[in-house]
């Protein structure tokens, strides 16, 4: 009977975890980069171990805690830190764009980095933007954040709008005039000539709908 060093054991222990958070944050896409801190107490080898996450819900990446269970029924609970980066492409400006700027296609190139190291807010997908306008200037070569975009307004404040109420079976169209601006999917305030205010949502230019 071989009896495995301690070495060998957390190697395993670390492999067995490597492998484990691979496997849960393979499903987010992207090449992953994960780095593993060992526990700086000399333990005894760690026999069967069973890696978990305690209590996290949240998306796998930056640093973060592992448990691992070791031994019979898994009585024996360690810790180590890790790091899980993700790199993929992200899309930036190829020109600085001005405010109002209508975001095309041709205006965007990729980039590859680490999009861990990316703000919250930050544009993945250049589709999400195209077609949108700069809410003010922004700077080419640097990660994009959805905050500095919005839709195209199809409605401007003061504008005689038509609202349409629609139900299963029918169909009604009302003139108003928006009290808001908005663009395509966003809800403004609509006042009629009766004085009646609601909210509806832009569908077009000039053209909004209700539904009930």
């Amino acid at each position: 009977m071989s009896i495995a060093t301690p070495v060998r054991a957390d190697e395993a222990m670390l492999q067995a975890v490597q492998a484990f958070l691979h496997e849960q944050a393979s499903q987010q896409g992207e090449d992953l980069v994960i780095e593993l801190t060992p526990p700086a107490a000399k333990l005894p080898p760690c026999r069967s171990p069973e890696p978990f996450l305690p209590g996290r819900s949240r998306s796998l990446e930056g640093r973060l805690s592992v448990g691992v269970r070791c031994g019979e029924q898994g009585r024996q609970v360690r810790y180590l830190q890790a790091e899980i980066s993700r790199y993929g492409d992200y899309p930036v400006l190829e020109q600085e764009l001005a405010p109002g700027t209508l975001v095309t296609a041709e205006m965007l190139t990729q980039r590859q980095g680490n999009l861990s190291d990316l703000p919250r807010d930050s544009v993945l997908e250049p589709e999400s933007i195209i077609g949108q306008v700069a809410r003010r200037t922004v700077r080419a070569g640097v990660p994009l954040q959805h905050r500095q975009f919005r839709a195209k307004l199809l409605v401007k404040r003061g504008q005689q709008v038509v609202v349409e109420a629609r139900g299963k079976h029918f169909r009604v169209a009302r003139e108003g005039e928006a009290l808001d601006s908005g663009g395509l999917g966003e809800r403004v305030r609509v006042r009629f000539a009766t004085r009646e205010l609601i909210d509806a949502t832009v569908v077009g230019k000039a053209r909004l709908a209700v539904d009930f």
